[in-house]
C-alpha cells in the first residue's frame, strides 16, 4: 500500500495483478494516474472518471527497446543512406508508430534520429514511444557504419543511420555536435557488422585513442557511449577504452564477460535481428555476405546472455530490426524469455533498460513512475505467449493516457 501524491486520479486501473518492473512476486490491487504520474497504488478511494478493468490481465511497466532504429528502412546500407531524409521521417514515423502499439513506451534510437523527428513527436504531431536518440552512430573509414562496397567508390552522403570520421579531433568535434543536436548518448561501431560490406566482423574498430576521446566527450557531459561490438577482443576494447553498453555481443567469452562486469558495462542483446535475417533475411535483399556473417553470431547470441549472466553482467533488452523485419519486435521478447524465463526478460525490457537510460522513473508501475503501462491480456508468469501477442492482446497507456 502507498499514500497518495496529490488530486484526484484521472485514470483507476482496477482489478489490476501487477508485475512492477522488479520483484518476482505480483501484487493486486489498483492503480490510480494524476497528469501522467502514478500517483497510488493498492488504494480504496473514488475511482477516477476513466476507469479501465485489468480484470484477467497483467499490469507491466511500458516496454523499453534499448536498440531501435526509426530511420531503420532498408537492410541495404547504401539503399538507406541514398535515401531522401523526407521519406526517411515519414517511414520512421510509421515505425514509432507500430512499436507504441506493440507496447514499447520508448526506444533508444542508436543509429540515427535528429531534432527534427524528436521535435514532431514531443509536439504530439506523430504517435510514439519516449523517443530518445544518438544521431548517427559514428563509424572509422571501412567500419560498420560505412555503406561501401570495396570495389565501388561513392559518397554514400546521407549520414542518417551512420557517419564515418577518423581521428581523435574530428571524433571530438562529432560528439559535441550531437550533443547540441540533442542525442541522449553516442555510438560507435567498435567492430564488424553483418550488414556491412567490406568490415570482417571480429575485428575491433577505432584505435584506443579515438574511443577514448568519444568516451571523455560524452562522460563530461553526463552521457555515456553505446558500442557496436561482437567479438571478445572488440567487446574489451570498447569496455576498457570508457564504453558503457555493449550493444549485440554475441561472440562474447567468460573472461570479457567479468571485465564488463569489473567495468559496469551493460550488455544489450538483440536477438530477434539474427533471427529474423536468418528467416527472412534473403527476401529483403540480405546479401550473400551477409546471410554468411548472421550464421556466425546467431546461435552465439543465446550462448552470449548466459555467459554475462553468470559474470554478473546486467542484461537489458534491444531488437535492431531493419527494414521491414520491423514486425518481429515481439519475438524478440519471445527469444529473450527462451534463455532467461519470463522474470528476467520482463525486467531487462522494463527497470534495467530504464537504468541504462538513466530514466529510474520509467520501466516500473511504482508511486512517482510515469504511468507508462501496458496490460496484457494474462498472467505471463503462467502463459509466456502473452508477452508476444499481437496489439489486439494488450492496452497500451502512455502517460496516464491510453494508446
Amino acid at each position: 500500500m502507498s499514500a497518495a501524491l496529490t488530486g484526484p486520479p484521472e485514470l483507476t486501473i482496477v482489478n489490476a495483478v501487477i508485475f512492477d518492473g522488479v520483484s518476482a512476486t505480483l501484487t493486486e490491487g489498483r492503480i490510480d494516474v494524476v497528469d501522467g504520474i502514478v500517483t497510488e497504488i493498492g488504494g480504496a478511494g473514488r475511482p477516477a472518471g476513466q476507469v479501465l478493468d485489468a480484470r484477467g490481465g497483467t499490469v507491466v511497466p511500458g516496454l523499453i527497446d534499448a536498440h531501435f532504429h526509426a530511420y531503420g528502412t532498408e537492410l541495404d546500407l547504401l539503399a538507406l543512406e541514398a535515401t531522401p531524409l523526407s521519406y526517411l521521417a515519414l517511414a520512421g514515423a510509421g515505425r514509432l508508430a507500430a512499436a507504441l502499439r506493440r507496447g514499447f513506451t520508448t526506444v533508444r534510437d542508436v543509429a540515427g534520429g535528429d531534432p527534427g523527428l524528436a521535435k514532431a513527436i514531443a509536439r504530439g504531431l506523430i504517435p510514439a514511444p519516449r523517443y530518445l536518440y544518438t544521431g548517427a552512430a559514428l563509424s572509422q573509414t571501412g567500419g560498420h557504419g560505412d555503406p561501401r562496397p570495396g570495389d565501388v567508390d561513392l559518397c554514400a552522403c546521407g549520414a542518417y543511420t551512420g557517419e564515418v570520421v577518423d581521428g581523435v579531433d574530428a571524433l571530438r568535434r562529432a560528439v559535441r555536435e550531437r550533443f547540441r543536436r540533442g542525442a541522449h548518448a553516442i555510438k560507435i561501431m567498435a567492430s564488424g557488422g553483418v550488414i556491412s560490406h567490406s568490415d570482417p566482423i571480429r575485428i575491433p574498430q577505432y584505435s584506443p585513442e579515438e574511443i577514448r576521446a568519444v568516451s571523455d566527450e560524452a562522460t563530461r557531459r553526463g552521457s555515456y557511449v553505446a558500442a557496436h561490438a561482437y567479438s571478445p577482443a572488440a567487446i574489451a576494447h570498447a569496455v576498457g577504452n570508457g564504453v558503457r553498453t555493449v550493444e549485440h555481443g554475441n561472440l562474447l567469452d567468460a573472461p570479457t564477460a567479468r571485465l564488463m562486469a569489473a567495468h559496469d558495462a551493460f550488455l544489450v542483446p538483440t536477438l530477434a535481428a539474427y533471427d529474423a535475417m536468418e528467416r527472412r533475411g534473403a527476401e529483403f535483399g540480405l546479401t550473400p555476405v551477409g546471410r554468411e556473417k548472421n550464421r556466425e553470431v546467431l546461435d552465439a547470441g543465446r550462448v552470449a546472455i548466459e555467459i554475462a549472466r553468470a559474470a554478473g553482467v546486467r542484461i537489458g533488452f534491444g531488437t535492431d530490426l531493419m527494414g521491414p523485419l520491423e514486425d518481429e519486435q515481439l519475438t524478440g521478447l519471445r527469444l529473450q524469455v527462451e534463455v532467461e524465463g519470463v522474470l528476467a526478460a520482463l525486467r531487462s525490457a522494463t527497470s534495467v533498460n530504464a537504468e541504462i537510460i538513466g530514466r529510474p522513473d520509467l520501466g516500473r508501475v511504482a508511486v512517482g513512475a510515469v504511468a507508462d503501462l501496458v496490460v496484457l491480456a494474462g498472467d505471463p508468469f503462467e502463459d509466456p505467449a502473452v508477452l508476444w501477442a499481437g496489439p489486439d492482446r494488450r492496452t497500451v497507456i502512455q502517460g496516464g493516457r491510453p494508446v
